[in-house]
């Protein structure tokens, strides 16, 4: 399919919570009047719009504060700044504009993933040559917050002076237009648009039988809504087929996606944030075509038989690249940015450590990304409640999901090790995001170290490793060892400014806490009922690390997989 790149924006009218106490002070355009279902914008009523001249207008952008401008990456094609000027208050591209201002652009940041065979992460940040003052023409948008959601069917607006049809320009005096068209929810415009990707980083919206859309000059344009009195850029123009096409919707660059990315090129004067959330339900659930399977809905019906299908601790082996290597890794960021590493416990919890949370901790704060190799430019989900224990020493928190993750291979909950005991020498690993590893976009580190006697006998509740530094953004991520093809979690990596030595406290210490938290659910046993070590032989007594008696029942250690309580759904 010819594909056009640019396209459809507009406002999603939501009923909607801010992930802060005080609103950002963007999205309020103090001149309010609307045309709905008309085509000439008011003037000023659009006042983040910006038109990209080079030397002519071509695309579209909107300011996100003082000096910066965010765009569609395939505008600036190689990153060049040369030539491109920003207009700001503008509102005709033929007659004087009296508010209007324009800056030359000193640099241009695309994503560095930017892919333009496939459309993908086609966004990029224009920085002005010098800061704009704000009027009642030029003011700039609030962004869509990470957690952010749209559903099908919510309505929105897309600016710009972009075609009026496929090939057809926008006549004299080409004043800004807008439209309004309702958001498409991602598996029915999978299902429009066939073989070719919507991935979770791109947004849909128009109208199945087609004659409202972006199109030709209208790219990089923002997909605003409203919610109480600010305006929300929801997307950018990206691409679709044709303009206006029945039943292809424009596509748009998710701007939630990319929260983390945002505030990580802007320095100072940020933009400002608000998460939202749509009424109601979303009806694009029962969407299926072929290509598209139906979405499993968890029932009474099939909760016992997905109950006995869900294994813990089962990573896909020999990958090439480290992707799905840790499948229970989670990062659990505050408003956007990684505050610490976790891990999945159970079909919609997520455990940590206690020190990651300065204060009582507001769940409506945080997200938890799953299922990435990186933490930008994927799909987090919301967080309801956040637990912390309160024990002599270390804590952990759990945290409860708002939905269920599909598991994949990429999402798998780990096993929970309550006080077993794993021989010395056995090899374990440990992973997290530590600031400064990885490059830019922090890939996830893994390191591995081994099983050690603890220097202090009476430390029963310790589990000891050689030396291997942990930094602050590792905090909440597992120490893990392996058992008969299955990860164990042994003990959570503690929030530390830097730490080098291998002393932790097993996970054991906290079982009844995650039992009434997370549920219990016993993993299967091996021969006599024990759990084995990986020669298939019971470690003996004089080799376990730290083991103490009353970690130990009949003999053998108490183990337990700490997994999948799928009691709790019904809660």
């Amino acid at each position: 399919m010819a594909f056009r790149v640019m396209y459809v924006a507009a406002a999603l009218t939501l009923l909607a919570k801010e992930s802060k106490s005080e609103k950002p002070d963007c999205g309020q355009p103090q001149l309010s009047t609307r045309i709905v279902g008309g085509d000439e914008a008011p003037p000023g009523s659009w006042p983040w719009q910006v038109s990209l001249h080079r030397p002519s207008q071509y695309c579209g952008g909107s300011l996100i504060n003082h000096q910066w401008v965010l765009t569609a990456a395939h505008c600036v094609p190689g990153a060049n700044p040369a030539g491109l000027t920003a207009y700001l208050g503008r509102h005709s591209q033929r007659r004087s504009n009296p508010n209007e201002v324009n800056r030359t652009v000193a640099e241009v940041i695309t994503h560095p993933h930017y892919k333009g065979e496939t459309n993908e992460n086609d966004i990029a940040l224009l920085k002005l040559s010098s800061p704009v003052t704000f009027t009642a023409y030029i003011a700039p948008v609030c962004l869509a917050a990470s957690g952010s959601t749209f559903y099908d069917g919510v309505d929105c607006w897309v600016t710009g002076w972009g075609n009026i049809a496929f090939g057809e320009v926008l006549p004299p005096p080409q004043n800004l237009q807008e439209v309004k068209v309702p958001i498409v929810g991602n598996r029915r415009c999978q299902c429009d648009y066939g073989q070719y990707k919507i991935s979770e980083d791109m947004v849909c919206a128009g109208l199945q039988e087609g004659g409202k859309d972006a199109c030709q000059l209208d790219s990089g344009g923002p997909l605003v809504s409203k919610q109480e009195n600010h305006w929300i850029q929801a997307g950018l123009v990206s691409f679709g087929e044709g303009c206006a096409q029945p039943n292809f919707p424009g596509v748009y660059t998710r701007v939630s996606q990319y929260q983390t990315w945002i505030k990580s090129q802007i320095t100072g004067d940020q933009p400002g944030f608000i998460t939202f959330t749509s009424a109601g339900t979303n009806s694009d659930l029962s969407v299926s075509c072929p290509g598209v399977p139906p979405v499993q809905v968890k029932t009474a019906e099939n909760l016992q038989t997905q109950t006995k299908s869900v294994v813990c601790g089962r990573a896909k082996l020999n990958s090439v690249a480290p992707a799905g290597r840790w499948p229970w890794m989670a990062s659990l960021q505050k408003n956007g940015e990684h505050v610490c590493g976790g891990t999945l416990v159970s079909v919609d919890y997520v455990m940590s450590d206690a020190d990651c949370f300065s204060g009582p901790p507001v769940a409506s704060d945080w997200t938890v990304v799953l299922g990435r190799l990186q933490q930008n430019g994927s799909n987090p989900f919301k967080v309801t409640s956040i637990t912390l224990s309160n024990q002599t020493g270390s804590n952990v928190a759990v945290l409860r999901l708002s939905a269920a993750p599909v598991l994949n291979d990429y999402i798998q909950p780990i096993c929970l090790d309550d006080g077993g005991s794993f021989p010395v020498g056995t090899t374990c690993w440990a992973a997290g995001w530590s600031s400064g590893r990885g490059g830019e976009e922090q890939v996830l580190q893994e390191v591995q170290t081994s099983l050690q006697s603890c220097e202090n006998p009476s430390s029963r509740s310790s589990i000891c490793t050689g030396a291997f530094t942990v930094e602050m953004a590792d905090g909440g991520g597992p120490l893990m060892c392996q058992q008969n093809a299955s990860w164990y979690q042994v003990a959570i990596l503690p929030r530390v400014s830097t730490l080098s030595g291998g002393t932790f406290q097993k996970l054991g210490h906290f079982r009844d806490f995650l039992a009434r938290t997370a549920g219990l659910f016993s993993a299967p046993t091996f021969g006599d009922g024990s759990r084995t070590n990986g020669t298939g032989s019971t470690p003996s007594p004089a080799t376990v690390a730290t083991t103490s008696s009353s970690e130990t029942r009949g003999g053998r250690p108490a183990q337990f997989c700490l997994c999948l309580c799928f009691l709790l759904l019904f809660l």
